[in-house]
């Protein structure tokens, strides 16, 4: 592992090969660069490459919304309540198996109207998705217009945290032009945010201008240029030097080299975890994956890695969620370790966040010295992910906002850990998981909702599907002339209509 003074000296001599790598290409970039009320074009660096051509089912849903793009029925306060978007308000018929949606008054980017039959038929294509959308993943979803502002959202079983659902990016409402007759999705000028996507170039640029007629008002910036830079030095070192207004997930090993009144940090729900492969391969073994459990040191990584931004483990619930620490119990099950007799394993990460890279080498260190053979694959994560999900590795270090789908902590379980779960990374289907996972889902008070999740945490743990390795604060580099950037705990959210420089 390098030094923190090393990694700093390596950023520092990179920063001039990247001037004028983000320059702004708006057609009103050059007429308000002093930000005024109207508003100078932002210019914004985000981690991670859209994967699925901006599909809104997928990934490239979170670039979307965190582009002030696409919206919802709901959003995620800050508080992870549901609070309204494209919905004024809602209430639950059928004791839970229905929800009435009153709409409010709002157009579609392409000048159409927000209607119950366009809102209806947006969720319908979300429902019939393949793979379904991770915040729906296992739920039978239909939903129907009732007049011309109501929408009837329902669901096979009683859903207690349907409006938390609905708040996902994934479900997010686009026109019906958006909707092609092969299942794919235009999200080019048919969305409803504040900023509107007007030209992309593949995987590595977008051009978004003000959405003039949004329901919220309108947008301070006047548009925005996004980049996808997976190197997260050099979306640091666009910051440094000026060329971009805001730089998403800044490495920690950049932290020193920016102004420190450019540095934001926020505790958030996201963890970086090994998940081991259940399915397939040396970890199919149980006393296997409790070897690799034991010789792994999380403090190791907090420290050495993390350099203060992160803390071991405790679980999948990190500090950030108050209410985790106190109901914790013990992991059950657990397997007794087996000697690992030199098996070899190979561990994929991604590079997309630098410290992922660092944390599978502290790891392969830790394993082999435990008597692994380990072998690492490093890609960015648009050229890992289908891969991943295949299960074509042995283990894989990932970083995973648990919160991110719906803010409740059991739809998350759900998706990543149940034998029909669509980002299912360990493989994992065990039917006592499974029936924990039920359990939990069909509890409408929010407590027994929480206590109920914590008894399936301690039974996935037991299995040793996955070793959480540290909770994870987000640095988030923001140029001194910006206003009303979002520093958002669940990652949903970059920028909004406040958002200006």
């Amino acid at each position: 592992m390098r030094s923190p003074r090393l990694r700093l000296t390596a950023g520092l001599l990179l920063a001039p090969l990247l001037s004028g790598c983000f320059s702004s290409s708006g057609d009103d970039s050059s007429s308000d660069s002093s930000g005024s009320s109207e508003g100078g074009r932002l210019r914004v660096a985000l981690a991670f490459q859209p994967t699925e051509n901006y599909s809104p089912y997928g990934e490239d849903a979170f670039s979307l919304s965190r582009l002030g793009v696409a919206e919802g029925l709901t959003r995620l306060d800050a508080n992870g309540t549901a609070v309204p978007a494209l919905a004024e308000s809602w209430r639950s018929e059928q004791g839970g198996k229905s929800w009435l949606f009153t709409l409010r008054d709002a157009k579609f980017q392409d000048g159409s109207d927000v209607t119950a039959e366009a809102v209806a038929s947006a969720l319908a294509h979300a429902a019939e998705a393949e793979p379904a959308p991770a915040a729906i993943s296992g739920v039978k979803l239909t939903a129907e217009a009732v007049g011309e502002d109501q929408v009837k959202v329902s669901t096979a079983d009683a859903d207690p945290v349907l409006p938390l659902r609905l708040t996902n990016p994934s479900l997010a409402v686009f026109s019906e032009k958006a909707y092609g007759k092969d299942g794919k999705v235009n999200p080019v000028g048919t969305a409803t945010g504040p900023f509107e996507l007007t030209k992309t170039t593949g995987d590595t640029a977008a051009t978004l201008d003000r959405f003039d007629d949004y329901w919220g008002g309108r947008a301070q910036a006047s548009g925005i240029d996004a980049r996808f830079v997976s190197d997260g030095t050099a979306r640091a070192n666009a910051l440094r030097t000026g060329d971009v207004d805001i730089a998403e997930a800044v490495p920690v090993a950049q932290v020193a080299s920016l102004d420190k009144d450019t540095v934001h940090e926020i505790n958030t729900a996201r963890n970086t975890s090994l998940y081991l492969n259940t399915q397939a391969g040396v970890f199919k073994d149980a006393g296997l994956r409790a070897a690799a459990r034991e010789a792994i040191d999380p403090s190791v990584v907090a420290r050495g890695v993390y350099e203060g931004y992160a803390e071991p483990a405790q679980g999948l619930y990190g500090p950030a969620l108050t209410w985790a620490s106190g109901k914790r119990i013990e992991p059950t099950g657990r397997a007794k370790a087996a000697d690992p007799k030199a098996k070899s394993i190979t561990i994929a990460t991604y590079n997309d966040r630098p410290e992922l890279a660092e944390a599978a080498q502290v790891l392969q260190q830790q394993l082999q010295k435990a008597g692994f053979k380990v072998k690492l694959e490093v890609r960015t994560y648009a050229r890992l992910e289908s891969d991943l999900l295949a299960g074509k590795f042995d283990a894989a270090v990932v970083s995973r906002n648990m919160m991110l789908d719906t803010g409740d902590p059991v739809t998350v379980l759900a998706s990543d850990y149940t034998c029909d779960g669509s980002y299912n990374l360990s493989f994992l289907c065990d039917k006592d998981v499974d029936k924990l996972v039920a359990a939990a889902q069909a509890e409408s008070d929010p407590p027994k909702r929480q206590d109920a999740a914590m008894k399936a945490e301690a039974a996935i743990l037991g299995r040793d599907a996955e070793i959480p390795l540290v909770h994870l604060k987000v640095v988030t580099g923001i140029g001194t002339s910006v206003k009303g950037a979002l520093l958002d705990p669940y990652e949903r959210e970059f920028v909004g209509s406040g958002t200006r420089r």
